[in-house]
């Protein structure tokens, strides 16, 4: 039977494809409706500024799912070829994924950046006491 800390990081890799396919349903007709050119000689702050906020919160987001989770898979699956994967471990896991799907909605609709923020902190220091149990784990 697999780890059950397993669980959690495929769910976080299917929700990052779920953010993937939210920012080009926006982001292509926006485009289209804008008439944004696709000057390979433009920087990417052109082509952001030249799309509305709302459409670049879902891009932002998804760059976002690519950075602090990395520590979370890193993690996770040390925790799971350790043996340690069960138990508070894959709740620390499912929390951390359930806080990031959060702040994802947040930042993909209203973007309020306290309330993303705090959800950020969070998620963070749930990352911190998982990673600082794989390291009691490993040590």
């Amino acid at each position: 039977m697999p780890s059950p800390i397993l669980a959690p990081v495929i769910a976080l890799v299917l929700w990052s494809f779920v953010m993937w396919a939210w920012l080009y349903a926006t982001r292509i007709p926006a485009v289209n409706r804008l008439k944004v050119p696709l000057d390979p000689q433009a920087s990417k702050s052109d082509f952001d500024g030249a799309l509305p906020a709302d459409v670049r919160w879902k891009a932002d987001n998804y760059n976002h799912l690519m950075e602090q989770p990395t520590i979370f898979y890193a993690t996770a699956l040390a925790l799971a070829v350790l043996g340690q994967g069960a138990g508070l471990n894959a709740w620390l896991a499912w929390g951390y994924v359930g806080l990031r799907v959060l702040h994802s909605l947040v930042q993909a609709t209203t973007n309020v950046i306290m309330l993303r923020f705090s959800i950020f902190m969070v998620a963070s220091v749930v990352l911190l006491i998982l990673a600082i149990r794989a390291a009691m784990a490993v040590f």
